[in-house]
């Protein structure tokens, strides 16, 4: 297999683009068997091959090609409820700040966009956390706004600002949305994530997500991170049809978006409707849930068997909100007793006439994280006998502080792997 490097000087993101190829094809489940086959990736000499590599197959459409089997990562296999030898652990945002390599790669390739969008450099990030702690899971380096330029919207990500938007205020203002197609739009998404698909192993599991519509929308009507998100709220009340207009634009765009990463390797799709927590509970209902489950309920029309999680921050009142979502594991932050939290998933599955009593993920303060060890493993270990030992995904209950030690990362994902549950 002919082997270049990447050129010390970053790349332009309209190169990497133009390299990839477009006509992407579905990724098999079926994982390579040769070694002679797999790209290996070097912390900063990243190898990557001159020619893509065809699928294996074509995945199937149909629901049989999704069933869960004992082969599946055990984080899979927690998430969709089934008995476990030991409570799987990842973190959000663990690829990213915190970690020197990446820092270092930062000075190569010095944008965010960079950094996510050439797939190398993606792949390469993704991994830095996988590698040096044996995560359960590798998630892959993007941003939830990463689709929005498919959808005619463009926006770039200030280093000290965060996300920068355009604003969309009006009915005009959202005339040049249009509906995506993943595969012209995001390409170096699908092949970051078959090519996650080889570089780990088969017990790890590689996870896609996806910006919910709500939160999607808060960038978009606010152009920037905001505090208090007076304009969208403002929309909501004054010109609820214009905001209902944004949400459906992006719902059906971010719905295939999720089928498109599962189609290419992800095997578990989280939704991050982080902002959401700022709504009433009747707001919620409204602006929120309803664009939760258009993308819910597309990803199980196709793939069942894929598990799903949603996430959102200080979500306390709207847990059982959530869970009647249908999604399969409901992701809690730190603000809700994980005993508590586990009981009221249940009750919400119950008042929406589902199944079982819901998966469960997280909920670990990241500040614990700057603690000392002995703090670590009291916290870890207090959550961990609260959650069970069937349906849970250890995590934190929000993204790793960009100063958590790595140390204490590592301590954190040790403590998860070596736990035993008395049941």
């Amino acid at each position: 297999m002919k082997i270049t490097t990447l050129a010390t000087s970053a790349l332009s993101i309209a190169v990497a683009l133009s390299s990839t190829n477009n006509n992407v094809s579905a990724f098999t489940s079926t994982r390579a068997g040769s070694s002679s086959q797999r790209m290996s990736f070097s912390r900063l000499n990243i190898a990557v091959s001159d020619s893509k590599k065809s699928s294996k197959a074509s995945s199937s459409s149909s629901k049989e090609s999704s069933a869960p089997t004992q082969k599946d990562p055990l984080l899979i296999r927690a998430a969709l409820g089934q008995k476990v030898e030991r409570t799987p652990v990842w973190m959000m945002r663990q690829a990213g700040r915190h970690i020197k390599e990446y820092r270092d790669l930062c000075k190569k390739y010095p944008t965010f966009r960079e950094r996510s969008e050439i797939p190398e450099v993606a792949v390469e990030v993704s991994l830095q956390p996988w590698r040096n702690y044996g995560t359960d899971g590798c998630i892959l380096f993007s941003d939830i706004l990463t689709p929005l330029p498919g959808c005619g919207v463009e926006f770039d990500i200030d280093e000290k600002l965060g996300p920068v938007v355009e604003p969309m205020r009006t009915w005009e203002s959202i005339e040049k949305m249009h509906p995506m197609d993943p595969s012209s739009a995001a390409p170096f998404v699908a092949e970051a994530l078959r090519t996650l698909r080889e570089e780990v192993t088969p017990e790890t599991a590689v996870l896609g997500f996806v910006g919910c519509p709500y939160t999607l929308a808060t960038y978009l009507v606010e152009g920037k991170t905001s505090k208090e998100y007076l304009e969208i709220k403002k929309m909501a009340f004054n010109e609820p049809k214009l905001l209902h207009a944004i949400l459906s634009n992006l719902a059906s765009s971010i719905a295939d978006y999720a089928l498109y990463q599962i189609e290419n390797g992800a095997q578990l799709i989280q939704i991050f409707d982080s902002w959401a927590g700022h709504l009433s509970p009747r707001e919620y209902d409204e602006f929120a849930a309803p664009y939760q489950k258009v993308i819910l309920d597309k990803i199980k029309e196709k793939y069942p068997n894929v598990p799903t999680v949603v996430y959102i921050k200080h979500s306390g009142s709207l847990i059982e909100r959530m869970a009647k979502t249908g999604v399969d594991v409901v992701s809690l932050d730190w603000t809700v007793d994980m005993a508590e939290g586990r009981q009221r998933i249940e009750n919400g599955r119950k008042l929406a006439g589902l199944d079982g009593p819901g998966g469960v993920q997280g909920n670990l303060d990241p500040g614990v994280l700057f603690g000392s060890h002995d703090a670590i493993k009291e916290r870890t270990e207090e959550i961990l006998k609260k959650a069970g030992s069937t349906g849970h995904v250890m995590n934190l209950g929000h993204g790793i502080e960009a100063a958590t030690p790595e140390e204490n990362a590592a301590f954190f994902i040790e403590t998860v792997r070596n736990y035993k549950h008395e049941d």
